[in-house]
Formats: C-alpha cells, structure tokens, sequence
C-alpha cells in the first residue's frame, strides 16, 4: 500500500517563492521577458502611453506596419541536417567594416524620451555586442557624447539634409570629427507625417503632452521621478541640432526638403568622405539611381511604416534589388523585424545586414540600458540558434534557399 507525503511549509516556499526576488525592480521587470514581444509589453507596462506608442506606432491606418510584420510570419525555412554546427561564426563585413552580428541598430529620434539614458545607452550595448549604431538627425544626445558613451563602437550617421547647405557642412564635419565611418541619407521623408496614435495622445515633436497624456503619466510614477530627474538638468531637445541655434520647432522643421533629389546625392558623395547609404531606398530603380549616383549601398525601408502608409513591404525588395545591383552596393533592410530568426531571414534573402529600431527601444522603455541589453541578448541568441537549426556555421553560407518567403511574387 502506497502512502503520498504532503511537502513540508518550508519546502513548499523554496518552490514558490516569486521569481527574481531579491533583485533590483529592472531585472524583476525583465527576469521572465524570452522574446522581442515580451519585452515589448513590458514598455508597454512601464511607459506611459504617449511614449509608448510614439514609439510602437506607426502612419496612416498603419497598414504598412502591419504587412511588414506578417511579411516575417509568411517566411518558411528550409534547414539541412547532419551538420556540425557546434562552432557559429556570425560576424561579416558592412560597409567596409567589420560587425559581429548580421544586423546594426537603426537611428530613432528622441530616444531620449523612451529613458533617460537615451542614445548613449543604446550606443554603449551597440559596442558590447559589435554592431553598428546609427545616430538621428533628431537625436536627444550629441554625438560628441555619443561618441565618448561608446568610443569602440562603428558609429553611423543618419542625415536629413535641409536646403541649408552650412548646416549640412556644420553636421558632417561634426559626424567625422567624432568617428562617425558611415553617413545615412533620409530620401524618403521630404515633409512631415501626422501618426494618428500620437494625435489622439496629444504628443507632438518637440514633446507637448495633453492633459489626458498627463494623467496617464502620473499613472506611471516610476517613469515621470526618472524623466522628471533627469530633463531639470538636461532638457529633452534635440540635441544634435541644438548648436545650430532657433527654437525647437524651427530645427524639427528644417530638416524636411521636399526639394531632394538625385542632385542632392551627389553633392553630398562628394563632400563626404566615409561610406554613403540612401536610406529610404523602396524600389529597384531608385536603388539603381542612388548607386549610380555614388551611394556605397542602399537601405530599403519605410521607417517601419512610419511615413507613407500601403508602402512596399522592404524585405519583399531584398531579392530584386539585390539582383539588380549585382554587389555593386551593401543593401540594409529594415520594418517589422521582431527576431534574430527575422534577421538570418533577411540575410538569406540577400540583404547585407537587417537593421531594427523598435526592438531596443522597447528595451530601453522597459529598463534603460540593462533592458536594451536584453534586447540584444535575445536578437543575438536567436540569431545563433536559428543558424545551427538551418545547418549553417557562417553568415556568408545564407542563401535564399533556405528560406521561402510565401506570397511574394
């Protein structure tokens, strides 16, 4: 005859005590977070609404935010067994230097309003990691500073070029003087879009919250002590054009052109010495055009649905870009990653690299630089899994074989 023993009081509290207890509040929020889309819901969480969704949202409907996302979901991988794939080596070269991971972290602005530790932060995991970190024109931090945050870290910078030419000189002096190696061209913004989420939040840039946004804040008092803090001793502006004097909302503004064009490019190609990219890039010709142009490569993107709405979905452009440019130029895409397996995705489909923005900033929400960290840790990670999971040992390995993207044509 069997007898159940009922586990003593103290053994049943060594099982059930709360998980990551002990710790400090930021890994308490992140002990449990696995995935881009739990750390997602942990800003969610942590910042109030306003923020959150300046961030999470996107233009219009936000059709295009939504097709770039089931883009990656349509994705089918095509793994070879019986291969040692104990040893993942990740690392290849962008642009003319070296990354360790096949993706760089995209230009955001006003990262600063996510955490108070804004670009630098984001910018001294970038170099932990080894991939690139790309700096906005709208940027909350210098980059002088970001350049002292992450001294080891390849350091892009992202442009939008104005009509004013001396400003234009004035910032890519800048950028060189700081070890900036790459200079990002915006060709696809030449005016500003109205997001409806940050409409119906009252938040506008420079950031002017309504009252509503207001009470949702004090909901979230962690939060608004941090901000509070840290913006009465340095004010949350745009920190890269704030030496090129006028208020706030005349720096936002110039730096709109609707006057761009392919003329545009090759005079900055040739007042720029490091490597040059249009980002921007949503179709093959104007590829062709801006690597005719002198452009090093081209950065296929719709600022993650931020701008025109029913725009391409960028990683179904990967295959025939590619295939025009024949290596001529490094092609980047952007919009809709949420993974390390969306990466490798990208990359077999023929993309020089993957960029992502929303996926540190929501790390960055949720916990400052620990969560941006665990931002990467996670993308890194997946990367090296789903690699070994296809049988592949190198980047350079990736083909479009290996993964069917359902529904393109």
């Amino acid at each position: 005859m069997s007898t159940t023993r009922v586990p003593s009081s103290r053994t049943l509290g060594a099982l059930i005590r709360p998980a990551g207890r002990g710790r400090d509040a930021v890994q308490r929020r992140l002990t449990r977070v696995q995935s881009i889309h739990d750390l997602r819901e942990a800003a969610r969480r942590r910042a109030p609404r306003a923020v959150f969704d300046y961030a999470d949202g996107g233009a219009g409907r936000e059709l295009n935010l939504g097709r770039c996302r089931q883009t990656y979901d349509r994705l089918e991988f095509h793994p070879t067994a019986l291969t040692d794939v104990s040893v993942v080596d990740t690392s290849s070269t962008v642009l003319g230097g070296p990354v360790a991971f096949p993706f760089a972290l995209a230009p955001t602005g006003f990262t600063r309003i996510m955490h108070p530790s804004g670009e630098g932060a984001v910018a001294s995991v970038a170099e932990a990691y080894g991939v690139p970190y790309s700096l906005s024109t709208l940027g909350t931090t210098t980059m002088e500073d970001v350049a002292i945050a992450a001294p080891g870290a390849r350091r892009w910078f992202q442009l939008y070029l104005s009509r004013d030419r001396a400003l234009a000189k004035e910032l890519l002096a800048r950028a060189s003087a700081s070890g900036f190696d790459t200079l990002l061209l915006t060709v696809d913004t030449p005016i500003s879009v109205n997001r409806p989420r940050d409409v119906h939040n009252g938040l506008t840039i420079p950031p002017s919250m309504s009252v509503r946004a207001i009470l949702d804040g004090l909901r979230h008092l962690g939060w608004c002590g941090e901000m509070f803090r840290a913006t009465r001793k340095d004010p949350l502006v745009s920190a890269v054009l704030k030496s090129t004097g006028g208020n706030a909302a005349e720096m936002i503004q110039s730096v709109f052109n609707p006057t761009l064009d392919l003329g545009d490019l090759e005079w900055l190609r040739a007042e720029w010495s490091g490597k040059l990219v249009a980002k921007g890039v949503q179709s093959v010709t104007d590829a062709c055009r801006a690597v005719d142009a002198g452009a090093d490569g081209v950065w296929l993107s719709t600022h993650g649905g931020r701008k025109l709405d029913r725009a391409p979905v960028p990683l179904e452009l990967v295959p025939p870009v590619v295939d025009a440019l024949q290596g001529r130029a490094d092609v980047v895409v952007d919009s809709g990653i949420t993974s390390g397996a969306d990466i490798v995705a990208a990359v077999a489909l023929g993309a020089s690299v993957a960029a992502v923005g929303r996926a540190y900033l929501y790390g960055l929400m949720a916990g400052g630089r620990t969560g941006v960290d665990k931002a990467l840790e996670i993308l890194t990670g997946e990367v090296v899994r789903t690699m070994q999971l296809l049988g592949v040992t190198r980047v350079d390995q990736l083909r479009p074989a290996h993964v069917t993207l359902h529904g393109w044509a």
